[in-house]
C-alpha cells in the first residue's frame, strides 16, 4: 500500500507549500499530493480558494494578481509555490498526484507538462492528475491520451469502477467514509487502482490494508508508513 503526503507532510508543515513537500520526500513518501488553481495562466499550490485558513491574506485568489499572491505568508515564512517549482523540487524523487481545484487548470497544466518532459526529463508515469471535477479529465485524455488520470468522488455511487474505467481513467480516489470492499473489488476487477483519502488513524490503516487499497492520502506520512508496516 503506497503511502501518499497529502498536500506535503501537512500534519506537521504547512500544507501545500515546499516545505511540506520536501519534508514528506525526507520521510519517505511514496508519492505527494498537490491541489492546483490557475492565475493569470499560472499554475499555483493551494487548496482553498478562499486564502484566510492557509495564508495570511483575505479574500480569494481571484481577487488578486499573482504577484500579491507569491508574496503571501503560507506558513512558517513560506510563500504559496507555483506547480513549476513543486516539479522541480520533486524531480523523480516520488510521483506526483496533482488535482485540479480551479476550472481553467487544464490547458495550462498541459503546457506545464511538455515544459518539464523538455526541461526537467519529466516522464509522465511520475504523474497523476486527479479532479472531482470530471469533465476537466475527459479534457486533458483527449488531448494526452497516455497521461494518468484519476476521479475523485465523495460519495458512493453505484457501478462508480464501471464509470471510471469507461472514462478511460487510470484509477478511483474514494473518500475514507465512502470506500467499501465491493468498489476495491470492482475497480481491482476493471484495472484499476483504488486511492483513499485522508487516512490518518492506526485503526483506519489498519482497515485500508484489509480492504486492499493501493494507496492512502495521509498528513502524516512517516507514522503512516510505520503504521501500514506493523498492520501487515
Amino acid at each position: 500500500m503506497q503511502i501518499i503526503a497529502h498536500r506535503g507532510a501537512s500534519g506537521e508543515f504547512p500544507e501545500n507549500t515546499l516545505l511540506a513537500i520536501a519534508q514528506a520526500i525526507l520521510q519517505g513518501a511514496d508519492a505527494i499530493e498537490v491541489d492546483v488553481y490557475a492565475v493569470e495562466g499560472e499554475l499555483i499550490v493551494i487548496h482553498d480558494p478562499k486564502l484566510e485558513r492557509t495564508t495570511n491574506g483575505s479574500g480569494t485568489i481571484y481577487q488578486h494578481s499573482l504577484a500579491y499572491l507569491q508574496q503571501l505568508d503560507a506558513g512558517e515564512g513560506e510563500p504559496i509555490p507555483t506547480l513549476w517549482q513543486v516539479l522541480k523540487l520533486v524531480q523523480g524523487r516520488c510521483w506526483l498526484n496533482i488535482e485540479l481545484k480551479g476550472k481553467d487548470t487544464a490547458k495550462p497544466l498541459l503546457a506545464l507538462l511538455a515544459r518539464a518532459e523538455q526541461e526537467l526529463g519529466l516522464s509522465l508515469s511520475e504523474v497523476l492528475v486527479s479532479s472531482f471535477n470530471h469533465h476537466l479529465l475527459l479534457q486533458l485524455k483527449q488531448s494526452l491520451p497516455q497521461l494518468r488520470l484519476g476521479a475523485l468522488t465523495a460519495s458512493l455511487q453505484v457501478n462508480y469502477a464501471q464509470y471510471v474505467h469507461d472514462l478511460g481513467m487510470y484509477s478511483v480516489h474514494c473518500d475514507l467514509n465512502f470506500i467499501d470492499q465491493q468498489l476495491v473489488h470492482d475497480a481491482h476487477q476493471l484495472g484499476l487502482k483504488v486511492f483513499v483519502y485522508t487516512v490518518d488513524g492506526l485503526d483506519e490503516i489498519s482497515e485500508m490494508q484489509q480492504l486492499g487499497v493501493d494507496g492512502i492520502f495521509t498528513n502524516y506520512p512517516a507514522r503512516s508508513r510505520i503504521w501500514a508496516f506493523e498492520a501487515e
